[in-house]
């Protein structure tokens, strides 16, 4: 497995973790006007969202013929 790989399928699994959390949050809130549950569960749907483009970005790169994602050598 390559690193790349390996990044995509923790970036994918943080977006279904925050979505869930989303949803808990949002399903559980406080019926005493508290806004703390409503305002966690939003964060955590911009940063399932947030993660969910970066994770588009991910997907467009490609490896090159010769193994690299992009040039250089050290």
């Amino acid at each position: 497995m390559t690193l790349i790989t390996a990044h995509r399928i923790l970036i994918a699994t943080a977006v279904v973790f925050f979505l869930f959390y989303a949803l808990w949050e949002f399903a559980h809130r406080t019926g005493a006007g508290g806004l703390g549950s409503p305002v966690r569960g939003a964060m955590a749907l911009l940063a399932a969202a947030v993660l969910a483009i970066y994770f588009t970005t991910l997907r467009r790169r490609r490896a090159s013929p010769g193994g690299t994602d992009r040039g250089g050598t050290r």
